[in-house]
Order: structure tokens, then C-alpha cells, then sequence
């Protein structure tokens, strides 16, 4: 586990690319960005410090991403939104918590004390493991998010950090 690198930026394009191609619709969109913009999106993100993005790697391959970013509301920014994708070959094999772990930490570090998501109903391999991390389900939205065949249901989920001990 580690922060994303611009020289990250292929192999994430690589990473998103198969996580939309398959069949059960993972990500909100078929389309990722560039390489060239992904490059940029986390040259942006290393400078932002209230933003971050992590990978995870196996076998000297990067096989998750974690992306976080903070409210910018200010009655708010004690939230951040977080993005999860794994790769299917590495599921399963703790990844996933890892990069929540790594979640978990960045928000300690920057006094965000909740952290958010939202995850499709049908992707219940996930939400189990959300749930098992201590995410709980604060709403559903209807039709959240429009894709190419239409539009989407999102079960929204969060979880309460505790602010590091004085």
C-alpha cells in the first residue's frame, strides 16, 4: 500500500479499464480517464492535502486503487467521499481492507472523522465488505447515477472515525 504515483498513471488506466469491462458494471462509467489525464489527476492530488489516492500492489503489480477527497463544504469537512476498485484476480485477498485501512489512516492524519461511499445495490461482494469494516448503510438514492443503459440506484454507506487520542 502506498500513495499513487504519476508513473502510477497506465497501470491505473489498465486497472479501471478491466474493472468496467466486466459484465457485472462496477464503475459508475465505461469510460476512465487518459493516461495522460490520470497522470495529471494525481500530480493534482499529491499537492492537495485534502485529497489522496493509493494503490495497492501484488506481485509488483498494482491491483487496487483507493481514491478519498474531502468535503469542501465547511460544515462538512470532516467528510470524505471515498472511491474503491480491485482488481478481479486479487479479490479476496485482503486488498480491499488494506486500502480501507489506508483510508482509515489518512483520515486520522487530516481530522476527517467520517469517511463515505456509494456502492451499488447489486455489488454485494462489496458491501459485505464494508460492512464487515464497520461501514454502515445511512440511505439509498434512487436513480443516483446515470450510465449507458440508463440510470442507477447507489446504496450510500459510511463510517465513523474516532479522532486520534490526545
Amino acid at each position: 500500500m502506498r500513495r499513487a504515483e504519476p508513473g502510477d498513471a497506465a497501470a491505473l488506466v489498465a486497472l479501471a479499464s478491466a474493472v468496467s469491462a466486466e459484465p457485472e458494471g462496477w464503475l459508475v462509467s465505461s469510460e476512465w480517464r487518459s493516461v495522460g489525464e490520470e497522470r495529471r489527476f494525481i500530480r493534482a492530488v499529491r499537492r492537495h492535502p485534502d485529497a489522496a489516492v493509493f494503490v495497492a500492489e501484488l506481485d509488483g503489480q498494482v491491483v487496487g486503487r483507493l481514491s478519498l477527497a474531502r468535503d469542501q463544504h465547511p460544515a462538512s469537512a470532516h467528510v470524505a467521499d471515498l472511491g474503491l476498485m480491485v482488481d478481479a484476480r486479487a479479490r479476496r485477498r485482503g486488498v480491499g481492507r488494506a486500502l480501507l485501512e489506508a483510508a482509515v489512516a489518512w483520515a486520522r492524519a487530516y481530522d476527517v472523522t467520517k469517511l463515505e461511499l456509494h456502492v451499488f445495490p447489486w455489488n454485494e461482494p462489496a458491501i459485505k465488505l464494508y460492512e464487515s469494516f464497520g461501514f454502515v448503510r445511512e440511505g439509498y438514492r434512487k436513480t443516483h447515477y446515470r450510465r449507458d443503459n440508463g440510470y442507477a440506484d447507489a446504496i450510500l454507506m459510511a463510517l465513523q472515525i474516532a479522532p486520534p487520542s490526545s
